[in-house]
């Protein structure tokens, strides 16, 4: 994906999550934001001697997404309140290491089970910390181009095409609230 940031490890790529290959996703991925320079800090300054508490609660919360378990209970905007010093830069470093994660252990239809829901649950997160009128950084906006399914033109009556984005709409989904002119 990008050279500037170390690799994810190899491994057998899945063709559907299961909790144990969710777990090893959560695991492998929290290793990779701990060892990361610029998101270790903000982590580790939140999580400091709760790690054993806060990773199987990220499986918990993965499994329900993912698999439908319905087993997590929690708020989401609310647990990441207390993140002192997050900026636009974290979200696009958070993003790229979770998605270069995902796909190095997904296939392409299991992988895009996560990437859904992390692109949604990042956009409400950065529109509640950074308000409406918030730009995308530029290498954020790369990667959200990179991995968003290629939309067809309007117009486009071929079947099974997803719809156009409207134009300048920096996420897959259009923004709630947002007028269509903006």
């Amino acid at each position: 994906m990008n050279p500037s940031f170390p690799a994810a490890p190899v491994v057998e790529r899945a063709a559907e999550p299961t909790e144990a290959n969710i777990r090893e996703l959560v695991y492998g991925f929290y290793d990779r934001v701990r060892a990361d320079p610029l998101l270790g800090p903000v982590f580790d300054a939140t999580l400091a001697g709760r790690w054993d508490d806060h990773l199987p609660k990220m499986c918990t919360f993965w499994g329900s997404l993912v698999l439908g378990a319905k087993q997590y209970r929690g708020n989401v905007q609310q647990a990441h309140q207390p993140l002192e010093g997050v900026e636009p830069q974290h979200f696009s470093r958070w993003l790229y290491l979770f998605l270069d994660t995902v796909e190095s252990r997904y296939q392409p239809a299991a992988a895009v089970r996560f990437m859904e829901p992390a692109l949604r649950i990042a956009q409400s997160l950065q529109l509640s910390r950074f308000g409406w009128d918030y730009k995308i950084p530029e290498e954020q906006q790369a990667l959200l181009e990179r991995v968003t399914p290629k939309r067809r033109p309007r117009g486009d009556a071929h079947a099974g095409a997803a719809p156009m984005r409207p134009p300048g709409e920096p996420f897959p989904t259009r923004i709630i609230g947002k007028a269509k002119d903006d």
